[in-house]
């Protein structure tokens, strides 16, 4: 074990239990050393401290090793350790005694004395592939002290160099923090809490999840008295759509997610922005796999959930058996004597709408929703597209703050002045508040699904931080953990290489649509087919989408989008398969079946008939020559045969010839004598069968 993964384990810095070590006997030692066999249990036991008894050799020279501009927080707290270290020896002088009597009262008072030295470390939040000058400025030390402690790590790098995830905990620990990766968007330190003075009542944020076809949006449709199913291709909803709907004087928020197996990470997304799940689940079909997936994620946001039961008009309706169902969930109904809300609904009948309404807002109500309607905006990205004439769209819902026509906004790598407003109808609006969903123009790209926005002061500002984290981002890209490579890496390498690829290009709609349908691509079986995603992105399908296509041979999959003149000219002219889609299980299974199509067949054996030798004939210029008796199928010239002995398999060839009396014929039947000769093999005895049988390739499928 390494120094450096003891220090680790037990909370302690690499340069505390180096010291230790020194204080121990067992000097001359880095971090990247290994730690004497009989040293771990010793060191663990006392959590790290030098054991009382071992000789202090050299004291002097570990002085050196230490960082005090780096660490003067870390010195003071080593000396509370060593001013502490003068009690515990009681202690390890009764753990030896422990062990006399059974071994098991000696393990609790091991198990604690790590774990007053785990917390101690202040976590140091970094981005991955951060610098060694961006860790200096951090802990206010200097680029040149890091980079040596690199250099004493075994790290080869300067100061403006990226460095790993394991270089940047190991850099970490031996300043005495935890280390914790964060993307460039979460670097940024939280705002001040605001003043509970300000907050105001808001609107709930209300999820709707179920299975595919459970009706949730046809739920939204009779509550709005729109007709959005119409519009949805297959009759399932393929994208996260935002409503507001006014009910009795207030406004209600609702979130419309997906419910085929394929959009798991856009409800994983709707159940994070939202106050309230509402299940929906079929009356008629019952609960289903993403009914309980939709119940994980509301269950994992930690959100109140109200179950609707649709499709109560239905005669095959049963809404006690989703009860009974549920109830096996851990999900109780307040009927039932638990704390969820069932309400029995019907969409189409437009059946108890009010009643789901009524204890949706009275669900609200207990949670006592709040929200700052001033100072900067901030919330998320809820989903993105690109649209031909407007450029970059994203549908984005305020959290806290007011957006309003003129802010500057910045989400993840992308920034934005925001041009204009949409609402849910197309309507152009002004400001948007708290729970406030609305589509946003003036982006400077389309920025990812489920990203945070936050406003800041002006444009100049909000491109800064863009430029700043895509630079970040492109950094932290490009660490890669080189090594040199062995012969496994080789021989891994060779066999991945045999492995048939299918190269996609994928274009869609929306960011979401696009981060579903790869996910569902690279979910595929990649064991003996790959699917290769060269290129994806929003938007309608280009001329440079073709051409990549025809640089790398691959397919070009567009999920409600369309090529433009230009593109689908060069594909015609140059052969591309272009696939277009509009509903996303169609593109699903056509990618499978063509991944199918790319599988080595199944090669399948098929028996065609058995015969028992009973005789054999020398035969000149032929050679032996077996008498046979078809036992069953029928013999066939030409065809695959083994040779069998007392259960055996003595040979595998072909029948050479076959006769019956003098005559050459093809085949023999059932129950019919004949003379058989086997290709290349001469050593037949009498009582052998011979199997005659035909391999054919069945195609597989994934």
């Amino acid at each position: 074990m390494r120094v450096h993964e003891l220090a680790k384990e037990l909370g302690v810095a690499s340069k505390d239990l180096l010291a230790a070590l020194e204080e121990m006997g067992y000097g001359g030692r880095s971090a990247s050393s290994s730690v004497p066999e009989e040293a771990v249990p010793r060191l663990r036991a006392s959590g790290g401290k030098a054991v009382p008894g071992a000789r202090p050799p050299r004291q002097a020279v570990e002085e050196p090793a230490p960082k005090p501009k780096a660490k003067k927080k870390a010195e003071a707290k080593r000396a509370e350790q060593k001013a502490v270290e003068e009690q515990p020896p009681p202690a390890l002088e009764e753990a030896p005694a422990a062990p006399a009597p059974p071994p098991a009262p000696a393990a609790p008072p091991l198990a604690p004395a790590p774990e007053p030295s785990g917390p101690a470390l202040p976590v140091l939040r970094v981005t991955r592939g951060a610098t060694a000058q961006t860790i200096a400025e951090k802990v206010g030390s200097s680029p040149a002290e890091i980079v040596k402690l690199l250099f004493g790590l075994g790290e080869m790098a300067t100061a403006t160099t990226s460095l790993s995830d394991d270089a940047i905990h190991l850099v970490a620990h031996e300043l005495g923090y935890e280390a914790e990766l964060v993307g460039v968007a979460e670097e940024e330190p939280e705002e001040e809490v605001v003043d509970e003075s300000r907050l105001r009542p808001r609107p709930p944020v209300v999820t709707v999840m179920g299975h595919v076809d459970h009706g949730k949006t046809k739920l939204l449709d009779a509550i709005r008295k729109t007709d959005v199913v119409a519009q949805e291709f297959g009759g399932i909803t393929q994208h996260i759509g935002a409503y507001q709907v006014h009910t009795e004087g207030r406004e209600v928020t609702f979130i419309d997610t997906p419910g085929h197996e394929a959009f798991t990470a856009m409800r994983a997304r709707g159940a994070q922005v939202t106050d309230i799940a509402v299940l929906v689940v079929a009356a008629d079909d019952g609960v289903m796999p993403q009914t309980l997936e939709a119940l994980d994620h509301a269950r994992a946001a930690g959100v109140p959930i109200v179950v609707a039961v649709n499709k109560v008009d239905k005669p095959e309706a049963d809404p006690q058996r989703v009860r009974q169902q549920l109830v096996e969930r851990e999900v109780v109904p307040s009927d039932w004597g638990g704390d969820f809300e069932f309400v029995d609904v019907s969409a189409k009948a437009a059946t108890n709408l009010d009643g789901l309404l009524d204890t949706i807002l009275v669900v609200a109500d207990l949670q006592e929703l709040k929200a700052d309607p001033e100072g900067t905006a901030r919330g998320a990205v809820i989903e993105a597209h690109l649209n031909k004439g407007r450029g970059p769209v994203a549908t984005v819902l305020v959290q806290r703050g007011t957006l309003e026509v003129g802010d500057a906004v910045v989400s993840g790598t992308v920034f934005a002045k925001v041009r204009a407003m949409l609402d849910e109808n197309g309507q152009p609006v002004k400001s948007a508040g708290p729970s406030k969903p609305v589509q946003v123009l003036g982006w400077s790209a389309v920025p990812e699904a489920g990203d945070e926005f936050r406003s800041v002061a002006d444009e100049r500002e909000a491109r800064h931080i863009g430029q700043e984290r895509e630079a970040k981002a492109r950094a932290a890209e490009l660490v890669t953990t080189a090594r040199a490579a062995t012969l496994q890496d080789l021989m891994a390498q060779a066999r991945a290489a045999e492995v048939p690829e299918l190269n996609l290009v994928v274009k869609a709609d929306v960011q979401g649509s696009l981060g579903a349908l790869a996910d569902a691509f690279l979910k595929l079986p990649q064991d003996e087919v790959k699917v290769r995603l060269i290129h994806q992105a929003a938007g309608a399908i280009t001329e440079s989408d073709i051409q990549l296509a025809m640089a790398s041979q691959a397919i070009v999959v567009g999920f409600n989008v369309r090529p433009d003149a230009k593109a689908r000219e060069l594909s015609e002219r140059e052969g591309v398969d272009v696939r277009l889609y509009r509903v996303i299980y169609e593109a699903i299974d056509d990618v499978k079946a063509a991944l199918s199509g790319m599988l080595a067949p199944e090669q399948q054996e098929e028996e065609l008939g058995r015969a028992e030798v009973r005789a054999l004939f020398r035969v000149p210029k032929i050679g032996v020559v077996a008498g046979c008796y078809v036992v069953s199928g029928n013999i066939s010239r030409n065809s695959r045969a083994r040779l069998v002995r007392d259960g055996v398999v003595v040979y595998e060839g072909r029948i050479g010839s076959l006769r019956r009396f003098k005559e050459d014929v093809s085949k023999v039947a059932e129950g019919y004598e004949c003379g058989i000769g086997i290709e290349n093999f001469q050593d037949v005895k009498e009582g052998d069968v011979i199997e005659a049988y035909e391999v054919r390739e069945v195609a597989r499928r994934i």
